[in-house]
């Protein structure tokens, strides 16, 4: 099965861009929270975005597509890693990316936001890394 990165590519991209206008922002201007909530929406939806595409990679390796849709999203993660898929390092930034997110559920704040976004350059480039390891597994699978 191939797998299209083409929306999760596009959310990176535009990750990118907001980030980049927003460290160009005066912190005190309505331009800077703009950005600043552009930034943590497409944090987000690439973390959500990147599970669900590993997901999709990990179905090949289990005996069932339910035994990997049931994984936990860190789990999933650590099955790639155990896959060699992705590795430790890597995975140990997305297990610190969801944790960060899932402190969202309870503090949608300035805090919360700047946290993120001392977080954001080495995640877009992890972001574009995944989108290159799902991009080499659709080759090997065409194979």
């Amino acid at each position: 099965m191939i797998i299209d990165t083409a929306y999760f590519e596009r959310c990176v991209r535009t990750l990118e861009k907001a980030h980049s206008l927003l460290i160009n922002s005066d912190p005190e201007g309505i331009d800077y929270e703009m950005f600043r909530s552009a930034s943590i929406k497409e944090f987000e939806i690439i973390l959500e975005q990147g599970g669900k595409l590993l997901r999709k990679i990990l179905k090949p390796y289990s005996h069932s597509d339910k035994a990997i849709d049931q994984l936990y999203f860190k789990d999933v993660f650590r099955q790639a890693v155990l896959r060699s898929i992705l590795d430790s390092d890597t995975c140990e930034r997305w297990l610190l990316y969801r944790d960060l997110r899932n402190s969202t559920a309870h503090d949608y704040g300035v805090n919360f936001a700047e946290d993120t976004l001392v977080l954001l350059p080495q995640f877009i480039i992890d972001a574009y890394n995944l989108a290159e390891i799902i991009k080499m597994n659709n080759n090997a699978a065409q194979e």
